[in-house]
């Protein structure tokens, strides 16, 4: 069963909230360092006055009203943390206490619950806006945790689930989902965090993790509206910050109700409470233009806080990043997939040599030599032994000293917590012993993990340049599930993902290592954000305009990890129109990706010769835009789409 140190958790120094040097800006971007007021008017009620909000809490404690820019909420303030078996419902609440002697005021609530010895509520009142925090004293394994929500045993008319109340339109996920969607409703759910698949409710995988910040507008905005629609009233962000091995928990949930909404956290019974816990803070921002603009300022409060590394710290600093992580790349999955329907055979069968030298001699017949290929699924002979299969690949390492020769740079495709090989103690297992996920927090699958990114990236090895990771959205989840280690959820992700980057690191200091995080504090461990699928193939009517949905994707990776370049995908595209359209200006986004190399597989159209024009075109205004710099890198650096 999974721990964790719980001691002023969710501080990265160990200060609590409300004694640590002011922060810096987060909220609306021009937003200067300003004080808040706060007094207690004669009714009892706590008023406080920042810059953009005015926050009133109710004199019995339980409640408060957040005025902020276009937005009216009310507020449930005890939150809920159940323990494992124990549903925490709340009894008494105490009239809430102000401090007004650090630089923030605080205001504490403190209640009396069924399930902890002691209980408390924390709203640091920041010039960015109210910080709340849920605290609890005891012992026992946290399962679902409710924040802005309580469960009420008080008796009469005020018991029962309490969720807070809202008056926004229109929510923003960062987490991609149904790929004709930009936004949604104020009534639909949305889901952060690492786990997902192809599932009905479960399509949240793009993104493993998204940033953990959710943005709200009044203003009515169609589905298909760009986020930065011009006219929106200003959106209001709800993002959540801990140094990020202290979260571990798999989802964040936004749960809508009738006018009504919280957040729930899936700990799972994996978070040992023993003495004191402290929820991730949860910080209110309002005053912001667009929801772009909201995970700038959402990462410059996880940053102004060391939970996530400064714009251009991540990975490698960008002064730093080699050159040829910007080169035109070919990955051969989809070529994979159209030999596949030419031929009956599955697609992993067709990762080989010989499939490989075809591709790139369909694609330099007609002038595209990209500068980085992808060996895709599955040119190892078992997942989590990382061997090359000598049937498919002879000589792999021979085959990418061919390429080096050639100037081209070679990724390996990367399945992560893939158990197959693996000895099941290495692994995360269920009750009756079965491997459901390679688990880092053992010391013996930490070892494997290095030793496997040793062999495949260093001179003496296989000599690739660098690693494709995928599947991050297969992190475990369930209660009954048992492994090693403190680690679990998103922490759990970030711990293998150490793993694999530091030693890929080692193996060769200018590996490249591309994943689909764009959590900001994932740019520790990652070196280029991929924007993942165009499509959900499992969707019923799977087809949706690429364009939009993949210029999201950029700007929430552009605005979350500013400085980490980004792997603009080419998969599955819905037909050849659409494959043309995004063609045209993945270049605009990222560095170019492409997947096809004779046709589009999903319909099996061919490619024209204006087609490989087109990408010549491309890839040489890429090519011509890195150079020259310039604006173009500006934008980068301050996290803007290009």
């Amino acid at each position: 069963m999974r721990g964790q140190r719980t001691s002023d958790a969710g501080r990265a120094d160990g200060r609590r909230p409300g004694t640590e040097a002011a922060p810096r800006t987060a909220g609306g971007e021009a937003r200067k360092q300003q004080t808040c007021d706060a007094r207690r008017a004669d009714d009892g009620s706590l008023r406080i006055v920042g810059p953009g909000y005015r926050l009133t809490v109710a004199p019995h404690g339980r409640t408060a009203v957040l005025d902020a820019e276009g937005h009216r909420l009310e507020l449930q303030l005890c939150g809920a943390l159940d323990r494992v078996g124990v549903r925490d419902e709340t009894l008494s609440v105490d009239p809430p206490q102000l401090d007004t002697a650090g630089p923030h005021p605080v205001v504490t609530v403190t209640r009396r619950g069924t399930a902890w010895e002691a209980a408390a509520t924390r709203v640091v009142c920041t010039p960015d806006g109210p910080e709340l925090t849920w605290e609890v004293r005891g012992e026992g394994l946290l399962d679902e945790v409710a924040l802005l929500a309580t469960r009420a045993a008080f008796g009469g008319r005020g018991g029962g689930p309490r969720p807070s109340g809202h008056a926004w339109s229109t929510l923003f996920t960062p987490n991609p989902g149904p790929p004709r969607r930009l936004v949604r409703g104020a009534g639909e759910s949305a889901t952060l965090g690492v786990c997902g698949d192809a599932g009905p409710g479960r399509g949240h995988w793009f993104f493993t993790p998204a940033p953990l910040c959710l943005a709200f507008t009044a203003t009515p905005l169609p589905d298909d509206a760009p986020p930065e629609t011009a006219g929106a009233r200003p959106w209001l962000t709800a993002g959540l910050g801990a140094p990020v091995r202290e979260l571990t928990f798999t989802t964040c949930d936004y749960v809508p109700s009738d006018q009504g909404w919280h957040l729930r956290l899936a700990y799972e019974g994996h978070t040992r409470v023993s003495g004191s816990f402290r929820t991730p803070a949860l910080l209110l921002s309002p005053g912001h233009r667009d929801p772009y603009a909201g995970l700038r300022a959402h990462r410059a409060w996880l940053a102004a806080r060391a939970w996530a590394p400064e714009a251009a710290d991540g990975a490698q600093g960008r002064g730093e990043r080699p050159a040829w992580w910007f080169e035109p790349m070919f990955c051969g999955w989809g070529a994979q997939c159209h030999r596949a329907a030419e031929t009956g055979r599955p697609a992993p069968e067709l990762s080989t040599r010989a499939e490989y030298d075809a591709h790139l001699a369909a694609l330099g017949a007609h002038g595209l030599v990209p500068g980085t290929v992808v060996i895709d699924d599955k040119w190892q002979r078992v997942y989590a032994s990382w061997h090359p299969d000598p049937a498919k690949w002879p000589d792999l390492r021979g085959w990418i000293a061919e390429r080096h020769a050639t100037g081209q740079r070679v990724l390996l495709w990367w399945r992560a917590w893939a158990t197959e090989g693996a000895p099941a103690a290495h692994c995360v297992r269920t009750p009756d012993g079965r491997p459901v996920a390679l688990d880092p927090g053992h010391p013996g699958a930490a070892a494997r993990l290095a030793e496997n990114v040793a062999r495949m990236l260093s001179p003496d090895g296989l000599d690739a340049d660098g690693l494709k990771i995928d599947f991050t959205a297969d992190t475990p989840s369930g209660a009954c599930l048992t492994g090693h280690g403190t680690g679990w959820g998103v922490a759990l992700l970030y711990d293998q993902l150490t793993v694999i980057h530091g030693a890929a690191k080692e193996a060769k200091r200018d590996a490249l290592v591309v994943t689909h995080t764009p959590h900001p504090a994932f740019a520790a461990v990652t070196d280029m954000i991929r924007l993942n699928d165009m499509l959900r193939l499992d969707d019923p009517e799977p087809w949706a305009p690429v364009v939009p949905q993949m210029r999201y994707r950029a700007a929430v990776a552009a605005a979350s990890c500013p400085g980490t370049p980004v792997d603009t995908d080419d998969w599955c595209a819905p037909d050849r129109d659409q494959w043309r359209r995004y063609a045209a200006v993945k270049h605009e986004l990222g560095v170019p990706a492409l997947y096809a190399a004779t046709h589009v597989d999903r319909t099996g159209e061919p490619l024209e010769e204006s087609d490989y024009a087109a990408l010549r075109a491309g890839w040489a205004r890429w090519r011509a835009g890195r150079a020259a710099g310039g604006d173009e890198e500006r934008k980068e650096a301050r996290g803007e789409p290009r």
